[in-house]
């Protein structure tokens, strides 16, 4: 049984559907799953006026947050961050810089990885993010899995580096169809390479 550890960072709850359906689909496949959130770093005064912001955190912050061994314990990780000025956020950078001694350890090596995003538009720095996690995990000795053009359904959501949502600009854009179909092509593709790089 594969384990996959979907490690998250989300403020206004896109990103938390989308790793639910992630776990979902892992589960689905027969994989073992973590599901974790990383804690916001932003206090809440910040995003008292951002209902979505604050409705995400007030919905997840009770649960398990995310930690190092959470990708130690994983043959696979999926990890996923909004885009922030075609980068990733703010939090999920913070959690990255405190692998540095499981990276030491060589302890984040040899694991699959791939990753998912969203931005509010079509041109919002998606792919640029994608890229500067997979640069993360080159640093790690990670396997990055990206999905590629894999399955003709990647011909529909166009992105052979993991999977983006188009949030719009007020957040009111819900996961499509396309969206939601790539979600399960990745998840199952790291599944099933995560499962024959741990044996």
């Amino acid at each position: 049984m594969t384990k996959l550890a979907v490690i998250y960072y989300s403020a206004t709850g896109h990103g938390t559907k989308m790793a639910q359906l992630v776990e979902k689909f892992a589960q689905e496949a027969g994989a073992e799953v973590r599901l974790r959130h990383i804690a916001e770093q932003v206090d809440p005064s910040v995003f008292e006026g951002n209902p979505a912001w604050k409705g995400n955190w007030e919905a997840t912050k009770d649960l398990p947050a995310a930690t190092g061994d959470d990708i130690v314990w994983a043959d696979a990780v999926i990890f996923g961050s909004p885009t922030r000025y075609s980068n990733v956020a703010g939090s999920f950078e913070m959690f990255i810089d405190g692998l540095g001694g499981l990276w030491a350890q060589g302890k984040l090596a040899n694991k699959a990885y791939a990753a998912f995003t969203s931005s509010q538009t079509a041109h919002g720095g998606q792919e640029t993010t994608l890229q500067h996690i997979y640069q993360m995990v080159m640093h790690f000795g990670g396997i990055i899995v990206a999905p590629g053009y894999t399955d003709g359904l990647k011909f529909v959501d166009g992105n052979p580096y993991g999977v983006s949502h188009i949030t719009g600009p007020e957040n009111q854009n819900e996961l499509d169809e396309a969206t939601i179909n790539a979600l399960e092509h990745m998840t199952r593709r790291i599944v099933e390479i995560g499962g024959k790089l741990a044996t």
